[in-house]
C-alpha cells in the first residue's frame, strides 16, 4: 500500500546520441517525458513532422500488407490466443530484425502491388462479364452489331423493352408509315423484359423507318459488338480467363509471402516506434550540438538509468526530488493487492498526499465478490481457469494479467464462501445422489452440508452478517481518513470527522442491539447497560458533529447550520449500511438459481435420456449462472467500493504516470533495466 516516490530527471547529451537515448527510454518505459521550453536563443524545437509522416506511411504500408496477407493466408489462432500477449524480443533480436526492415518494406510494397493487380483485374473482369451479358441475347445474329446496311438497304439493330413478336412490330410500323412496304423484321432474342431485333428496310426509307421505330419504343443497345456476337463471346471469354489467370497468379504470389508474416509484424511495430520517438522531439529542446530533456521517473528506476545513460552516451543526468500536485502517481502493492489496482484506477488515482487504499480495498473486494458468488464449484472453475491461463500464457499483457489475477483470487474467495455455505454447484451432490443412486448423499462438510450455515435456510443470519461486514467496511474507510489526517498533522480532524462518527454510529448500533425487537432479527439482545452506553456515545458524537462539522465557517450561525446538515449525514450512513444487503441478495440468487437448474435436470429420472438431459442442463444452466452472477458480483462489488467505501475518505484526482514506452501491436522488447 504505497505511492512510489517520484523524481524529476534532466538529461543533457550530444545531439548525435539523441535518437539512441530516446530508443533506450522507449525500451525501458520508466520516464514520462515533459515538454521543455528553454528561454534561450541557442535552443530550439526540431521540426520532425516530415519524418513522422514518412514513418507513419511506412507503418500504414506494413499494416496494409499484413491485412492483405491475413485475407489470403490467414494465421491460425486458438480460442485463447488473446491471452498470449505480444511476442517478446531481446535487444539483440530487435537489432537483427531492424537490419532487415528495408527488405521487408519492399516485400510489403510487393504485396500491396499484387493486391492492386488483383483489384484491377477483377474490375476488368466485371467489365468483360457485363459485356458478355450484353452480347448473349445477340448470339444468333450473324452480322456485327454495328452493321448499318448495304448500298441499297438500311439495317436497324436494337431492342424493345418488352416482349414483342415480329408481327407486332410490323403492325406498329404499318400504322405509322403505311406508305412504306418491304420492311423485314427478324426477332433475334425475346423474353419478358426485352425483344432484340434485326430490321432491314430500303435505304431511301431509312429516315422514316427510324422515326417510326423510335415512336414505337425502339432503342439501340448500350453495348455494340464490333464483330459477329458469337465471335465476340469467344473473345470476351478469352479475356475473362486471362484475368482469372492473372488474379490467381497474384493471389499465389501473396500466399508465398506468408513466410514474411513475422517480419511484416515487426515492420509495422518498428515504424510505429520510430514515429513515436520522433514525436518525442516535440518535447525536447535542441541546439546545434546538444539536446536537453526532462521528465518524471520513479526513484527506484532512476539510479540504474542514470548510470546506463552516462556510461553509454556520455550524458549528464540530474535527478531532483519533487512532490507537486502535477507529479504523476505510480502505485506499488504486493501480489495479492496489485490486481485490484485497475479497479482503483477506473475510479481515480489517489492524490499524492493521501494513502493508497488498494491493499485494504483488495481484502474487502475479494470477500464481497466471494460472498455474492458463494458457490464452491463456481469458485473452483473460475480459479482453475484463471490459474491455467496465468501458468500457460507468461507473456500476457500487463492489464489483462492483472484482471486474470484478480478473478483468480475472487475464485479462491468464492470457493471458501461456497464451502462455508454448503453450496457446490448448488445442491448438485445431493440431487445426483438421490436421482441416480437412489440414496441420500453423505453429509460431506462444504459439499453437502455447510461448514457454517446455509443462507437459503437462514437468510436473516446472512443479512445480519452482511450488515456487520458493511459496518466494518465503512469504519475502515473512516480509519483511513484518520490516517490521512494524522499524515497531514491535522489531529483535530481525527476527533471531529472520524471519532465523532465512530461514537455516533457505534452508539446507535449498540442502542439498536439492546432493544427487544432485535432479538428475532439478530438472534440476540445486548444487556440493558449497552442501551445507556450507546446513548451516551451517540450523544457525544452528535454534539461534536453539531458544533464542529462546519468549523471552517467563522460565522456562528453558518457554523451551527452546517453542523445540523452534517448531523443529517447519519441518514446516509444508514442508507450505506442497508446497501450491504446486496451481499445477501446476490448470494441467494446464485444458490437458488443453481438449485433450480439441478432440479430441472433431474426431472427425467435416472434413465439414459435422463442422464443425457441432466448433463446438458447442468453444463448449459450452470454456465449461464456463472456468467450472469459473476458479472453481477463484479458490478456490485465495484459499487460497494466506489460509493460506500471511497465516499468516506477518498479524495482521488491523482494523475496517472504515463511513461514514454513501446506501444506496439505485435512485439515488445525485453531489456534489463
Amino acid at each position: 500500500m504505497a505511492i512510489l516516490k517520484m523524481q524529476r530527471i534532466y538529461i543533457y547529451a550530444l545531439i548525435k546520441h539523441c535518437r539512441d537515448v530516446l530508443e533506450t527510454l522507449q525500451r525501458r518505459g520508466v520516464v514520462e517525458i515533459e515538454n521543455l521550453e528553454l528561454e534561450d536563443s541557442v535552443f530550439f524545437k526540431e521540426d520532425t513532422s516530415p519524418l513522422q509522416a514518412q514513418y507513419n506511411r511506412s507503418a500504414a504500408t506494413a499494416g496494409e500488407a499484413l491485412e492483405i496477407l491475413s485475407r489470403y493466408a490467414p494465421q491460425k489462432k486458438g480460442l485463447l490466443s488473446s491471452f498470449k500477449g505480444r511476442k517478446q524480443l531481446t535487444a539483440d533480436d530487435y537489432d537483427k530484425m531492424a537490419d532487415k526492415t528495408q527488405d521487408t518494406l519492399r516485400i510489403a510494397y510487393d504485396i500491396i502491388a499484387y493486391q492492386k493487380n488483383i483489384e484491377t483485374n477483377k474490375a476488368e473482369k466485371i467489365k468483360y462479364q457485363a459485356q458478355l451479358e450484353a452480347v448473349k441475347p445477340w448470339l444468333s445474329l450473324d452480322v456485327p452489331m454495328n452493321f448499318s446496311g448495304t448500298a441499297t438497304t438500311a439495317a436497324f439493330i436494337g431492342k424493345f423493352s418488352e416482349k414483342k413478336t415480329s408481327e407486332d412490330i410490323v403492325t406498329g410500323l404499318a400504322e405509322l408509315i403505311p406508305e412504306i412496304e418491304g420492311i423485314d423484321v427478324e426477332v433475334i432474342y425475346s423474353d419478358e423484359n426485352q425483344t432484340c431485333v434485326f430490321i432491314l428496310a430500303m435505304k431511301q426509307d431509312a429516315e422514316a423507318v427510324s422515326d417510326a421505330l423510335r415512336r414505337i419504343g425502339f432503342e439501340y443497345p448500350s453495348y455494340v459488338s464490333p464483330v459477329v456476337p458469337a465471335a465476340r463471346e469467344k473473345e470476351i471469354n478469352r479475356h475473362i480467363n486471362n484475368r482469372d489467370g492473372r488474379i490467381l497468379e497474384a493471389e499465389n504470389n501473396i500466399k508465398a509471402c506468408e513466410k514474411y508474416y513475422a517480419q511484416l509484424e515487426f515492420l509495422e511495430d518498428y515504424f510505429v516506434m520510430k514515429t513515436e520517438r520522433y514525436k518525442a522531439f516535440d518535447d525536447i529542446s535542441t541546439s546545434r550540438n546538444t539536446f536537453v530533456m526532462c521528465g518524471y521517473i520513479p526513484e527506484r528506476d532512476a539510479a540504474s538509468l542514470k548510470e546506463y545513460l552516462e556510461t553509454h552516451y556520455d550524458a549528464e543526468v540530474e535527478l531532483e526530488d519533487i512532490d507537486t500536485a502535477d507529479t504523476p502517481v505510480v502505485l506499488k502493492n504486493n501480489k495479492f493487492a496489485e490486481p485490484t489496482e485497475s479497479v482503483l484506477a477506473s475510479y481515480s488515482y489517489p492524490d499524492r498526499h493521501e494513502a493508497d487504499p488498494t491493499s485494504i480495498m483488495a481484502i474487502f473486494y475479494y470477500i464481497f465478490f466471494g460472498m455474492m458468488f458463494s458457490d464452491a464449484g463456481y469458485g473452483i472453475v473460475m480459479a482453475l481457469a484463471c490459474g491455467i491461463c496465468l501458468l500457460k500464457f507468461k507473456g500476457m499483457e500487463p492489464g489483462l494479467k492483472r484482471a486474470v489475477k484478480m478473478f483468480f483470487w475472487c475464485g479462491v474467495s468464492t470457493t471458501i464462501w461456497g464451502l462455508l455455505f454448503g453450496s457446490f454447484f448448488g445442491d448438485a451432490v445431493s440431487v445426483i445422489s438421490n436421482t441416480f443412486f437412489h440414496t441420500p448423499a453423505p453429509p460431506i462438510p462444504g459439499l453437502v452440508t455447510p461448514i457454517w450455515f446455509n443462507p437459503v435456510n437462514d437468510p436473516m443470519q446472512m443479512l445480519m452478517f452482511s450488515f456487520l461486514l458493511g459496518i466494518i467496511h465503512l469504519f475502515t474507510g473512516l480509519g483511513i481518513m484518520a490516517y490521512n489526517s494524522i499524515k497531514h498533522k491535522d489531529y483535530l480532524a481525527v476527533l471531529y470527522d472520524v471519532i465523532s462518527w465512530y461514537l455516533l454510529i457505534g452508539g446507535l448500533i449498540l442502542m439498536l442491539l439492546s432493544m427487544d425487537m432485535m432479538g428475532n432479527i439478530a438472534g440476540f439482545v445486548l444487556p440493558p447497560v449497552f442501551l445507556t452506553v450507546g446513548g451516551v456515545m451517540a450523544a457525544i458524537g452528535a454534539v461534536i458533529i453539531l458544533f464542529f462539522a462546519g468549523r471552517e465557517s467563522r460565522h456562528p450561525v453558518k457554523r451551527f447550520l452546517k453542523g445540523v446538515y452534517g448531523l443529517y449525514g447519519v441518514t446516509g450512513y444508514l442508507s450505506d449500511i442497508l446497501s450491504y444487503s446486496r451481499l445477501l441478495a446476490l448470494g441467494l440468487a446464485t444458490g437458488v438459481i443453481a438449485q433450480v437448474f439441478n432440479q430441472i435436470g433431474s426431472m427425467m429420472g435416472d434413465g439414459v435420456i435422463g442422464v443425457i438431459l441432466f448433463i446438458l442442463i447442468f453444463v448449459i444452466g450452470h454456465g449461464l449462472n456463472i456468467g450472469i452472477n459473476a458479472l453481477g458480483a463484479y458490478v456490485h462489488t465495484n459499487r460497494l467500493q466506489f460509493v460506500e467505501f471511497f465516499g468516506k475518505f477518498y479524495t482521488g484526482g491523482g494523475r496517472e504516470f504515463k511513461p514514454f514506452k513501446i506501444n506496439t501491436k505485435h512485439y515488445t522488447v525485453k531489456e534489463e533495466n
